[in-house]
């Protein structure tokens, strides 16, 4: 096996994820480990992959988008790879967009209710 290669517990530890965690990666063909009898040992391009795939994660991408992702990437070239990924990213930054505008609301609404209440509390009682 290549000496940078990683075995199943470092790539958990490496990445900070479950060993559950990493055989459904490998079981939706996320990853794909070379395997020496029952070990598997993770090259540099699951390590490159698995950091996309957590990268995607935090972004908000379904493991399903990211497997798609992946696979574009596998089969046809890089210029169509980054179109699909532009794509897909303002996709998601206009979700992301509208969520924040959501959750800016909430927060002036309860920031407001919070300081209409504190006042309150600071006036003496008539």
């Amino acid at each position: 096996m290549q000496e940078d290669a990683l075995n199943f517990k470092e790539m958990c530890e490496k990445f900070e994820v479950t060993p559950r965690t990493l055989r459904y990666y490998e079981y939706i063909e996320l990853l794909t480990p070379v395997r020496e009898g029952r070990s598997r040992f993770y090259t540099p391009r699951e390590v490159a992959r698995m950091t996309l795939i957590l990268r995607g994660r935090r972004f908000g991408f379904s493991l399903e988008e990211i497997r798609q992702w992946l696979l574009l990437y596998d089969k046809k070239a890089t210029s169509t790879q980054e179109e699909a990924w532009i794509e897909l990213a303002t996709s998601k930054l206009d979700v992301l967009q509208q969520e924040r505008a959501r959750l800016d609301d909430t927060i002036t609404d309860l920031t407001n209710l919070r300081d209409t209440v504190a006042s309150s509390m600071t006036k003496p009682n008539d």
